[in-house]
């Protein structure tokens, strides 16, 4: 399904992306398209970019392809996606330690189309940080390998 949904290859593009997508929410999804985690989540994405299409512009990158954003955004498991909105890094309170990304798929299309309204109002609305609209047990659970840092 990852076909259906462009991809950025370097940089350069995913900094294009950042800077040029205005007035939407930006969903990177952080993956490889051989990883059976990230192609189930890739057909989530797939069947809803349509219906997001007014909110969201989603894109899909290869973690081997842009190691410097596998780096900062601290991609170590995937798939991972992390969401802009207009240049704007957006954070989400999902329970876990960590704000920055969603860590893992979606367990329905619902759960992602309510989070990307979810992100898009509170982006509307001037929020950096919004809490999840996500059933607590339908997020998926890891430990961070830092602690008390």
């Amino acid at each position: 399904m990852s076909f259906f949904l462009p991809k950025l290859s370097c940089k350069k593009d995913i900094d294009d992306a950042v800077k040029s997508v205005a007035e939407k929410v930006l969903v990177l999804r952080f993956g490889r398209d051989e990883d059976s985690v990230c192609l189930q989540l890739d057909e989530i994405l797939s069947k809803t970019a349509h219906d997001l299409s007014n909110m969201a512009s989603i894109y899909l990158v290869d973690v081997d392809t842009a190691p410097v954003y596998t780096r900062y955004f601290d991609i170590s498991f995937i798939p991972s996606t992390v969401f802009f909105f207009n240049g704007q890094h957006m954070k989400v309170d999902y329970g876990s330690p960590d704000h920055t990304k969603f860590v893992g798929s979606f367990k329905t299309k619902q759960d992602f189309m309510d989070l990307i309204e979810v992100i898009y109002r509170g982006a509307m609305r001037g929020k950096l940080i919004v809490r999840s609209p996500i059933d607590p047990r339908n997020i998926p659970k890891y430990d961070l390998l830092y602690h008390d840092i």
